[in-house]
């Protein structure tokens, strides 16, 4: 079955450029000009990664992702402006998986896209084994890529999912925020350990009672973070 992408670009002539090079690798592509199209055709349709400007029409780029994120948690990757850090840093809180620098090589976008596809079938794999992982209140399911604290099913991102996953069936094995960056998003990602602290955020603001004061995902100052349990 032909993996399925939504490209999203104000930019017709990048979009075309994409969406050609994608299906000469047997992908099915659609495409959308502007935030609403974007958020219509993402409603409507299963994706297995949506590729996503910052700068767009009606909607933009963060808030088609922060939408997305109420119900979806597909890989999102985001186009930002070459350099611009505070892009990179707003794309990881408002739910984005990756990102990549404008100007870019279509070489570059098809390994990222290519790598999170590896990445989730590699997961689904791995859940065969290791069905469910329950600690007080706190419930993932890996088979569906769920979480849940008392029952109540939590909308995490596919990687806040896999942080909590890797932190809570190694639990109290403190991981360097290198080693998460590497584990997580590989050893291609061009991304510093800021995506981790950010995710890390993101995943404590979820699950946590109170963020500021962690029952269940620590920080062992100077080298990383860790499971307690």
């Amino acid at each position: 079955m032909a993996r399925k992408v939504l490209v999203v670009d104000d930019e017709k002539l990048i979009v075309k450029g994409i969406r050609f090079s994608l299906e000469q690798d047997g992908m099915d592509v659609d495409c959308a000009y502007d935030g609403q199209e974007a958020l219509d055709l993402a409603s409507e349709n299963q994706y297995d990664v949506i590729l996503l400007d910052v700068m767009l029409p009606e909607y933009s780029g963060f808030e088609v992702c922060q939408q997305i994120r109420e119900y979806s948690d597909v890989p999102i990757i985001m186009l930002t402006a070459k350099g611009d850090d505070m892009d990179k840093i707003l794309g990881l809180e408002y739910g984005a998986d990756d990102y990549i620098t404008k100007p870019f090589n279509i070489l570059e976008v098809k390994a990222r896209i290519k790598a999170i596809m590896r990445r989730a079938g590699n997961h689904a794999s791995q859940g065969e084994d290791v069905k469910e992982c329950t600690y007080e209140e706190l419930r993932i399911d890996m088979e569906s890529r769920r979480c849940y604290i008392h029952n109540k099913e939590i909308n995490l991102t596919a990687k806040e999912f896999d942080l909590l996953e890797l932190l809570m069936t190694h639990s109290n094995k403190v991981y360097g925020r290198e080693e998460l960056l590497n584990t997580v998003w590989g050893y291609d990602y061009p991304g510093d350990v800021r995506t981790v602290d950010v995710h890390i955020r993101r995943l404590r603001e979820k699950i946590e009672a109170t963020p500021s004061d962690p029952k269940y995902i620590h920080t062992k100052w100077g080298v990383g973070y860790y499971f307690c349990q």
